[in-house]
């Protein structure tokens, strides 16, 4: 399976007890309504598959699995902090009015004053708000996504015009 086939669900952090099972903390929203029958890990930019043997999820956005073959803890040692996805054909169906802050990857972001910033390569969830990433003037740029901050989405162009607050990228671009 290759990357692109395939959508991102979260990570293994660590390990629990000494027979191999792991927990795994989730980054996708909805990973109650996934079928966990395998579960693909990123070994070193190839998508490897491990089949579940059980899976326990819990409430805090983590889970407990239990992979056939993997019986030791010294066999799951390899899958610490690895990502995981599954087939994008076992994705959730979402209504078309839902849209997710994680949605914006892919988009261009225009600030009101400074202008395009870039193509926004990766959208992340901190404890307090969404963070975009984009390369702005050939430096990783950083911002939050919030309403304060948001202007405008245009969802057919693929356009995120923001009003960010004056300064905010001063602090990337000085060296």
């Amino acid at each position: 399976m290759k990357h692109e086939e395939a959508f991102y669900i979260g990570y293994v952090t660590k390990t629990r007890g000494l027979k191999g099972e792991v927990q795994v903390f989730f980054e996708f929203d909805e990973y109650e309504q996934l079928e966990f029958d395998v579960v693909f890990a990123d070994m070193n930019g190839k998508l490897v598959p491990y089949f579940v043997a059980s899976a326990k999820l819990q409430a805090n956005k983590t889970g407990y699995f239990n992979f056939d073959d993997v019986d030791h803890i010294d066999k799951v040692q390899p899958l610490l902090k690895k990502k995981l996805y599954l087939p994008i054909a076992q994705m959730p169906e979402r209504d078309e009015s839902e849209f997710f802050y994680t949605d914006l990857k892919g988009f261009m972001a225009v600030d009101e004053t400074l202008g395009e910033l870039g193509v926004i390569l990766e959208v992340n969830e901190y404890p307090q708000q969404f963070v975009a990433t984009v390369i702005y003037q050939e430096t990783e740029i950083l911002f939050p996504l919030n309403e304060d901050f948001i202007v405008e989405i245009d969802d057919e162009e693929k356009i995120l015009t923001l009003d960010l607050p004056e300064g905010l990228l001063d602090v990337y671009l000085e060296k």
